[in-house]
């Protein structure tokens, strides 16, 4: 039977309370990880204790902190405060936190813009470089969460499409700038059925016929699950996938394939 045995590495991930984050801590725990997991809800509410207990039910040693990473600040207390609960070690970084900001480019105001750059890019530059000692001490991996909106995209969608376009930039650099020690690469899911994107389906008036008009634009005929980007995750921070560096991986359920939504 084929398997992947992470035992004994610790994985810190952003945005673990809901969707692709949590979906990623639960299949990266499945394959033996320890957890140090963060979002903006405080460690006593629902979103954090289902978090909590998720991994514990996996066997996972586990450890959350509530942080805005838009907030420099609030992101070193997250790597000191794991850090010290693992024994100052991170084998890997799932840099997944990060929100919708959908605008047209001549009405987006400038807060916005900021704001979507600080959290959609600056903040997975800045928890890089604050993991990277850590990284290179045992042969780490970056993993960057952007989006198919990095490759294509729709109007309205603007300035996170910009965002998420140049994490791409972004995952080259650092393959490049900090291999061979540590490996870095993107993921960049299509419609993955969470909470984010069934908030997109009920923006429309009638959300359930939105919805499957979306699934039938995938050749797969259904959208994607949060645990199978965990499973990306998971194969890409095996030994199978140590020749994998400086590439972002979309996974769309072909969605990219179809020239014309129709």
């Amino acid at each position: 039977m084929f398997e992947i045995n992470l035992q004994g590495k610790v994985a810190l991930i952003t945005g673990v309370s809901s969707g692709i984050g949590f979906g990623i801590a639960k299949m990266l725990a499945k394959a033996g990880c320890a957890i140090a997991g963060c979002a903006l809800e405080g460690k006593d509410t629902a979103a954090a204790k289902r978090f909590v207990d998720a991994m514990e039910t996996e066997g996972a040693q586990v450890w959350y902190h509530s942080a805005d990473l838009s907030k420099p600040v609030e992101m070193e207390a997250f790597v000191n405060g794991a850090l010290e609960h693992f024994n100052r070690r991170i084998d890997i970084l799932v840099s997944n936190a990060g929100k919708n900001c959908f605008e047209g480019a001549l009405d987006c105001e400038e807060s916005s813009w900021q704001q979507n750059m600080d959290l959609n890019l600056s903040s997975h530059w800045r928890l890089s470089k604050l993991c990277k000692p850590y990284l290179e001490l045992n042969n780490g991996l970056i993993l960057i969460m952007t989006s198919n909106h990095a490759s294509a995209t729709i109007p309205g969608c603007f300035p996170y499409n910009v965002a998420k376009t140049a994490l791409t930039g972004l995952v080259r650099s650092l393959a490049i700038e900090w291999g061979p020690k540590i490996r870095t690469l993107g993921i960049a899911p299509g419609f993955i059925d969470t909470p984010g994107n069934q908030d997109w389906f009920d923006s429309f008036e009638n959300p359930e016929e939105e919805k499957q008009r979306t699934i039938d634009l995938h050749p797969v005929k259904r959208l994607g699950s949060p645990e199978e980007i965990g499973g990306w995750c998971v194969f890409l921070a095996s030994d199978y996938a140590a020749f994998a560096s400086g590439t972002t991986y979309l996974i769309d359920g072909g969605r990219s394939a179809l020239m014309q939504d129709n």
